[in-house]
């Protein structure tokens, strides 16, 4: 089964009159999951087509222009981990200003009624939508009977008492709790993007990067990750650090990769760099040789 993306509403036949789970699903993480084995169950249930609902760019950021670090996945890595769940159709709204505008009845009306005719709608019960973000699950309940929908509002996932979201997942990452997100996402956290030239300092030492821009990307606790890398449908093992090179007096923000076992040119690729276990703080050295000593350590701790 193929999922079908639509950057518009000319949904097929055969997808209208669905069940579909509205969000931003930020990281697709457990609790995200948990919504869409709901949805699932439903469709299953009234053999109905499945599908998403999502926003792009995230609503956050199109609000705050200067808000850069902030996204746990990319769209594409959106789209790819969505469609290891077979779903039937994905919509992916442009948010923008005339989108933004829409009162809540509008949204209702022009979009869930008229586009999708969709029976079963999944939100969390903190969803709020509309001009304002004046709807809410109170709004969506009050139409059902008008635009002939059901409203299933999720209950929130819990790990050791505490809601599991997107801006949970966000703190950890921050603070480099990288071990406990990869077991909230269930996958490894992975930035993708694409290799850019770097000033060859690594290769001037011994240790030959992969230098990647982080983008939009949440920002994680700077300093020095056991990593996987993918790239050319390979699977290595690398050490990765995250942060300005102080010992270069750098200025821009890095994610600099050192792939085991790997002495090519990787510029202009995307690669995808999985986070596994964060080993130190980034800090500045006396000079490179007390620098490649502890690179040398960093090494053989990451791939312990």
């Amino acid at each position: 089964m193929v999922m079908k993306v639509y950057n518009n509403f000319n949904l097929k036949r055969k997808h209208l009159r669905g069940v579909i789970a509205i969000g931003n699903f930020d990281g697709l993480h457990l609790g995200h999951q948990k919504v869409i084995r709901e949805a699932r169950q439903k469709a299953k249930k009234f053999r109905l087509p499945l599908g998403i609902m999502t926003f792009e760019p995230v609503p956050v950021m199109f609000f705050s222009k200067k808000k850069k670090d902030h996204r746990i996945n990319s769209l594409q890595q959106k789209k790819d981990q969505l469609k290891k769940l077979k779903l039937d159709f994905l919509i992916i709204i442009k948010f923008n200003r005339k989108f933004s505008s829409l009162l809540p009845e509008q949204f209702i009306s022009r979009i869930i009624h008229k586009k999708t005719e969709c029976r079963y709608l999944f939100v969390s019960k903190n969803f709020k939508f509309g001009f304002k973000r004046q709807g809410n699950i109170h709004t969506l309940k009050k139409f059902e009977k008008k635009f002939n929908y059901k409203n299933v509002i999720t209950t929130p996932f819990k790990k050791n008492k505490k809601t599991i979201s997107s801006s949970f997942i966000r703190k950890k990452i921050r603070a480099g709790k990288i071990e406990e997100v990869n077991k909230l996402l269930n996958r490894f956290w992975c930035i993708e993007g694409k290799v850019i030239k770097g000033k060859k300092r690594g290769r001037k030492i011994g240790f030959p990067t992969c230098n990647m821009a982080l983008n939009d990307y949440v920002k994680p606790k700077l300093g020095v990750y056991a990593v996987k890398v993918n790239f050319d449908n390979l699977i290595k093992s690398g050490i990765a650090n995250i942060g300005y090179r102080p010992t270069f007096n750098g200025q821009n923000l890095l994610l600099e990769t050192n792939i085991f076992g790997i002495n090519k040119n990787l510029y202009n690729k995307v690669i995808g760099v999985s986070f596994k276990k964060f080993i130190r703080p980034e800090k500045k050295f006396k000079n490179f040789e007390y620098l490649k000593k502890q690179i040398k350590l960093d090494i053989k701790q990451a791939k312990n």
